[in-house]
């Protein structure tokens, strides 16, 4: 994997386009950013406008993977209304181990239609077949049901189950380790 990965923009799935960020998106972002529902179970707070500006102008950068360590975090922009609808995230999180992490934040406005499956499955496509990943995993907080169903229709099995694991927004909480590995990624029905 010496080249890293550096996507045609954009990725399309049937109804989204994948997509870096772009200052016009403050507006759509702030949406969920702001939202308690979105980020209780994700590591960042609840943030205003300036915040999420902010985070933002971080995430511009964020379009290619050129070394481990790097995280790919692309807007899911509903491709019908031009809505950024939430984000999803690839991290690279090992060269010599293959290993790659999942992640995605979405607007509640836009929960329980498959959106999140949709792009998170446009993104285990780039983490396997284009970066040559060996497994990918998705650290979920104990108690994100929704995302646990997700992990499951992704074709992840839980591996781990890791009880007072991390501090997390002032308490102690379990955290459950679902992955995929390639050969299962390749070996599903798709």
């Amino acid at each position: 994997m010496p080249g890293g990965l550096r996507p045609d923009y954009p990725v399309k799935t049937e109804r989204l386009d994948l997509r870096p960020h772009r200052r016009e998106d403050l507006d759509d972002l702030l949406a969920f950013h702001s939202d308690p529902d979105v980020v209780r179970y994700v590591p960042w707070p609840v943030r205003d406008r300036e915040q999420t500006r902010v985070a933002l102008e971080a995430k511009l950068g964020q379009a290619e993977l050129t070394e481990p360590g790097q995280w790919l975090v692309l807007a899911i922009e509903l491709r019908e209304t031009r809505t950024v609808i939430g984000e999803v995230l690839l991290k690279w999180a090992s060269d010599t181990d293959r290993q790659g992490e999942l992640g995605y934040a979405l607007n509640t406005e836009y929960h329980g239609r498959g959106f999140a499956a949709e792009a998170a499955e446009a993104m285990l496509k780039l983490g396997f077949d284009d970066l040559g990943l060996h497994r990918i995993c998705a650290v979920i907080v104990a108690g994100n049901d929704a995302s646990v169903q997700l992990a499951r229709r992704l074709g992840m099995r839980q591996e781990a189950h890791f009880v007072h694991n991390a501090f997390f927004k002032g308490q102690w909480i379990d955290e459950f380790v679902f992955a995929l590995r390639d050969d299962d990624w390749r070996n599903r029905v798709r």
